[in-house]
Order: C-alpha cells, then structure tokens, then sequence
C-alpha cells in the first residue's frame, strides 16, 4: 500500500509539516481543518459560522482526492466550547444530512483564541 499526498486547489494550505489529506489503500485522511478562509486566514466569527467555512474546506479537499462527504466514514469535532454544540451541529447537519458518519465530539484548547472549531475526517474512496 503506499501512502500518496494530496496536493488540493482552493482550500486552505498546511500551516505546518503535514498534508492536507492522504490517500493510504482505498481510504482517505484529511487533517484537522480550522475556519481558514480564502485569504488564508483564520476567519473569526460564531461557531455556526466558523463551522461552515470548515465543512467547505472539506468538501474542497475531499473533492481534488475525488471524494465528496457521503464517502465520509468518521469525523471528530474539536470545540472551544462544548456548550457551543448544538448550534454545530445544526450547522454539521445541513452539510451531511442523512449520510450521518461515525462521530466524536470533545471540548479542546486552540493555539489561536479566535478558533472555536476544528474538524477532521476518513473517508472510503476506493480507487478507480
């Protein structure tokens, strides 16, 4: 099995040594995502807000591995502020509807204090 490196158009790019995603077998990686965006900048804003602008990066690079979120298995949700779960997940819901992924959930301390969310994800993706 060998372990390829996604290289992504028009989400936000690794701040650090890591790839966006991987594609390892028939299975795709990507790391956690925070609300970068277009700029390339962290976008403040409420957790419904920043939730959005997550979930459409991930849809962005789940797109270039030919991917899209009904192919998602497993995400796990970082919050700043667990109380701030419900209006995630009402956000979440409208971006995945009735696929409803494997999940888990916890509160967590971001570097940046302006972050509230951040999301990552496996998908299955068999290639062609």
């Amino acid at each position: 099995m060998s372990i390829e490196p996604i290289l992504h158009q028009g989400a936000p790019r690794p701040r650090g040594p890591y790839s966006s995603a991987v594609h390892a077998g028939e299975f795709i990686y990507v790391s956690g995502l925070g609300p970068i965006d277009d700029d390339d900048r962290l976008s403040p804003g409420d957790i419904q807000h920043q939730t959005r602008l997550v979930l459409v990066n991930m849809r962005k690079i789940l797109a270039d591995c030919g991917a899209t979120l009904e192919d998602v298995i497993k995400c796990s949700v970082f919050l700043l502020d667990v109380s701030e779960f419900p209006k995630m997940n009402e956000v979440y819901a409208e971006f995945f509807g009735t696929i409803k992924p494997a999940r888990t959930t916890i509160e967590a301390k971001f570097y940046q204090s302006a972050m509230r969310i951040e999301i990552d994800c496996v998908a299955y993706k068999p290639r062609s």
